[in-house]
């Protein structure tokens, strides 16, 4: 339990993860949570601002710690290789993972929550899914077992994926413009990009206790 709880603070020590992963750990984090199924509990949306936070940031040198041009074209090409990779998985094994047990890094309850958001929403729930943690990771693998055709899926996967990664990082690079003294308190914003991501889920399970309870 105690090596579960240290590998929970370092995953989610996203400052760590700009400081020290850089780039090439951004893009990491960002595929393994989009195209990896067992990716769905990684820091997405508070990783993206964050960087953004740190590209205002200079190193020793006086040389930023990220470029922000760099970091939104490179994370958004990390984006669309997961969500692709994602896509695939769903059609060539989505009738087997729907029958799949559970296991520590796999709860079959996040694919059929997704699966129903697919089936109110259809192709715009790629786009959609990107700024929902947890529905994000399985969405394109429901597309995919769906059979949505892959050209199409494409287009939303493009436009989620930089639309997703710009808009996020660029939060986080405007913050620290207007309050440059943000990364002094970039754990608070952490905690509040989080809380704020997950508010969709937070309402809709509220919801749907309400609606049971009244049924």
């Amino acid at each position: 339990m105690q090596a579960l709880i240290d590998l929970f603070h370092k995953v989610y020590d996203v400052q760590a993860i700009v400081t020290y992963g850089g780039l090439l750990g951004l893009m990491a984090v960002v595929f393994a949570e989009t195209g990896l199924l067992v990716g769905f509990f990684l820091p997405g949306d508070s990783l993206l601002v964050t960087a953004g936070v740190f590209c205002t940031s200079a190193n020793p040198t006086g040389r930023p710690l990220l470029d922000i041009v760099l970091v939104i074209v490179c994370v958004s090409l990390a984006a669309i290789a997961g969500d692709t990779v994602g896509y695939w998985i769903g059609a060539k094994s989505g009738p087997r993972l729907f029958g799949r047990d559970d296991s520590l890094l796999f709860k079959k309850r996040h694919l059929l929550r997704t699966q129903e958001f697919y089936d109110r929403h259809g192709g715009k729930t790629i786009i959609m899914a990107r700024f929902m943690p947890i529905i994000r990771t399985f969405a394109p693998v429901v597309a995919g077992a769906a059979r949505m055709r892959y050209r199409r899926f494409l287009s939303f996967n493009v436009f989620g994926g930089v639309f997703w990664v710009a808009s996020m990082t660029l939060i986080g690079y405007g913050l620290a413009r207007v309050w440059p003294d943000i990364t002094r308190h970039i754990d608070k914003l952490i905690i509040v990009i989080i809380f704020v991501s997950l508010l969709p889920a937070i309402i809709g399970g509220l919801r749907a206790r309400f609606a049971r309870t009244n049924a």
